[in-house]
């Protein structure tokens, strides 16, 4: 049942439960039982967009080409209520067709699950090193810094051929990007600083090609299927989406398995098993925190509710996946779960997540090696884990361990 047109819309729900920071924040279970489809209010009211809750509804709204993710469609429901400033081209992840389809395609080999497999033994050295190098740092230490990031941006900077020493610069601009409370000049200065530093290390490789993908990049400039900018944008955008998504990934897993360790066997029964319970983590983490987010292009009917063009939709992946609709008691964390794998925790439909298998490998190769090396591992805990409330993508700042 949708709101009545005159009853005021509910506040998008933001809030996490400080005893349950993994979970949703409770108003979405509560809208999803009571109004699975409903007006929103964002800004203190002045925008109210749809919020659709169930899987079946958010698989719908993903699925249909009558939903734009283009920000400068007036009712697009963005994170500030100033004027959104134009999105670069190569975040094609926010383009509709062709634009989309361009950058998608010239990326689309780079990601293939034969070629990231190829990554599996140097990532499994990888994820040797960081876990001995915080061994060595001493106990307690930092699992974000030393683990949960360092091995997703390792891995990125081999993959795109991107220098590791330059990773906290790269972190700090992620981490203006992704924050909600960033004004648009503020991102609008962090991506053009990465901008900058991407056309250089592109020119480098026309100059100098590796064997890496901004080499690869690099020659698609030289033979013209899009210019120089446009490979520096998409560039930065795959450094900061193959670090920052995957690293949060790792910390609140670790936190989950911490939290269950009646669980932690699962990861050493088996390939397959192991693969499952990886779909679990990401159905019942889901670090996409502020929702994906449309407008209608057109009159459409969702869920029994029309959305008429111009009508913005904020779709809650985390919502989605805990669908008890779908997922049987899914506040649970069960590793063994048959249906684990049709989560939306990459999103769905054109737009789905086209880096999941690099994520999937990495998190497949380091979760069970943590485990092993460190069978004690605990969280400190006279010290509270400062979560991303935030930021557009859920993770920990920092996370306290001892073994």
């Amino acid at each position: 049942m949708a709101s009545s047109a005159n009853a005021p819309a509910p506040e998008l729900p933001r809030t996490r439960s400080k005893s349950a920071p993994l979970d949703p924040p409770a108003g979405f279970a509560r809208l999803r039982a009571e109004q699975p489809i409903t007006r929103v209010s964002l800004w203190e009211g002045s925008l109210n967009p749809w919020l659709v809750t169930t899987y079946e509804d958010a698989r719908a709204v993903l699925g249909s080409p009558a939903f734009s993710v283009e920000q400068s469609h007036p009712g697009f429901p963005a994170t500030h209520a100033e004027p959104t400033p134009p999105v670069p081209r190569g975040v094609f992840v926010k383009h509709d067709p062709p634009v989309h389809t361009t950058f998608r395609r010239a990326l689309t080999r780079e990601f293939m699950v034969k070629r990231i497999e190829a990554l599996r033994e140097p990532t499994t050295r990888i994820a040797d090193q960081v876990i001995t190098e915080m061994i060595d740092s001493g106990s307690p230490a930092d699992f974000v810094e030393h683990v949960a990031l360092a091995l997703p941006s390792l891995v990125i900077c081999e993959l795109l051929g991107v220098p590791y020493e330059g990773h906290d610069f790269f972190q700090d601009n992620a981490k203006v990007m992704l924050d909600t409370r960033s004004s648009h000049d503020a991102v609008a200065a962090a991506r053009q600083t990465l901008g900058e530093y991407l056309e250089k290390l592109i020119e480098e490789k026309r100059r100098a090609p590796g064997e890496d993908v901004l080499s690869r990049l690099a020659q698609q400039v030289e033979d013209g299927v899009f210019p120089l900018r446009d490979a520096s944008n998409l560039g930065w955008f795959l450094l900061v989406a193959g670090h920052e998504t995957t690293g949060n990934m790792i910390g609140l897993s670790t936190i989950a398995l911490l939290g269950n360790p009646d669980q932690i066997s699962r990861l050493y029964e088996g390939k397959a098993e192991l693969a499952n319970a990886i779909e679990e983590l990401l159905r019942y983490v889901t670090v996409i925190h502020s929702g994906l987010r449309r407008v209608a292009t057109e009159d459409v009917t969702i869920g029994g509710v029309t959305i008429q063009a111009g009508d913005g939709v904020i779709i809650s992946l985390n919502a989605a996946n805990r669908d008890p609709g779908m997922f049987p008691d899914p506040d649970r964390l069960d590793l063994t779960r048959a249906d684990a794998r049709q989560h939306v925790a990459f999103g769905y439909g054109i737009h789905q997540c086209l880096g999941q298998p690099l994520a999937r490998m990495e998190l497949q190769v380091l979760l069970p090696e943590i485990f092993r090396r460190l069978p004690n591992l605990s969280v400190v805990t006279d010290k509270d884990i400062p979560f991303k409330d935030a930021s557009e993508v859920y993770g920990v700042q920092s996370l306290p361990v001892t073994w």
